[in-house]
């Protein structure tokens, strides 16, 4: 017959069978399977929920759920101390006894969030930085600054729940912070632009851009202080993203990669403009549908403007898939171009100088 003997409503000892057990050989069993019981608990729980985070295509859950698992173990291990608080024999008062059990959940608890945080937000960036142009290649950077304010938080709370004063500290971090800020101003001006460029996004990893000062090629890396644009003679150019945010650029990727390709042609007066016009649309017609980078469907067209001083001009519009498939568009449109006009007798005319000699002799 199980009988459990109290004392201020405090366990002290269990008798089974008439067979008196000590509180510090039963406590720990009733420990061991308090700690059991919850972990076995958690497990079955978390299984449950990982089946269903499994069935949906968001990785936020799967994420949360990685993070929980240690924090909530260690709660549970603390939590068996208040069941101790009341089993253990009087060696120390019962006042003594709260409060170090208190105290442990309170560190526990502290740290437990600390843990939770930081691998929350560490396998927020790892997961989600492929899709961030500036995390593709400063992923661990960022997972190191955010783990540093998470860990440096976390100590402040801890040393002001244990009644520490964190004011001075603070003050001393304000003063110290501000000292660092003004060395590092230009850095910070770049850093800040940066964030400036992911957000706005003006220009993404993998675009083709041209700057104000001339250069052109594709974005590279877009990093926490610098943009590293590739230029076409395979050389790369850093831009600090100050300047990068303060000039002009063009982007050749927006508002799509397909871009107009223009050809300037001029013809004799004497031409037949109709004539031009077909023979002209029939080669930049077979252009869009044999050259690499031409867009098979697009239908070439071509606009005159000008009566030039020795020609009638006008312009060839093509269409390219991208900026860099131009060039050979360009390319096999003028050298087919020019053998089709020379079948065809349409003359493309060039200046000529005519010398008066009679005048210069003053005849």
């Amino acid at each position: 017959m199980l009988q459990l003997v109290y004392y201020e409503y405090i366990m002290k000892e269990i008798t089974l069978f008439n067979f008196s057990i000590p509180t510090f050989i039963y406590a720990p069993v009733v420990y061991f399977l308090w700690v059991s019981v919850l972990l076995l608990t958690k497990k079955a729980v978390f299984d449950r929920i990982h089946a269903l985070a499994s069935r949906t295509r968001s990785q936020l859950d799967d994420i949360l759920l990685d993070a929980l698992n240690f924090p909530l173990t260690l709660l549970i291990f603390v939590s068996g101390m208040f069941i101790l608080e009341k089993i253990m024999p009087s060696i120390l008062s019962e006042s003594e006894l709260s409060k170090y059990a208190v105290v442990a959940l309170k560190t526990t608890t502290i740290v437990a969030i600390i843990i939770f945080m930081d691998k929350l937000l560490g396998n927020l960036i790892k997961t989600y930085s492929k899709k961030v142009d500036i995390l593709k290649t400063s992923g661990g950077v960022a997972r190191g600054f955010v783990r540093a304010i998470v860990m440096a938080l976390g100590l402040l709370i801890l040393l002001d729940s244990f009644g520490v004063s964190i004011t001075p500290l603070l003050a001393s971090l304000g003063i110290g912070s501000l000292a660092v800020a003004l060395a590092l101003q230009p850095t910070l001006e770049n850093f800040f632009s940066g964030i400036q460029i992911i957000v706005d996004k003006p220009v993404m990893v993998g675009q083709f851009i041209k700057l104000d000062s001339g250069e052109e090629g594709y974005v590279e890396k877009v990093g926490w202080r610098s943009t590293w644009v590739r230029m076409l003679p395979n050389n790369v150019v850093v831009i600090p993203n100050k300047m990068l945010v303060s000039s002009k650029v063009v982007n050749y990727y927006y508002p799509e990669k397909e871009m107009a390709v223009l050809v300037q042609v001029g013809v004799h007066y004497n031409s037949d403009l109709k004539h031009v016009e077909k023979v002209t649309c029939e080669v930049a017609k077979d252009i869009m549908k044999e050259v690499t980078g031409g867009v098979p469907g697009f239908d070439p067209f071509i606009r005159y403007h000008t009566f030039n001083a020795f020609s009638i001009d006008f312009t060839v519009i093509l269409r390219a898939k991208e900026f860099v498939d131009n060039y050979l568009i360009k390319h096999e449109f003028i050298k087919r171009l020019h053998e089709r006009y020379n079948k065809e007798g349409i003359v493309i005319p060039y200046p000529i100088r005519a010398i008066n000699t009679t005048q210069e002799k003053g005849e």
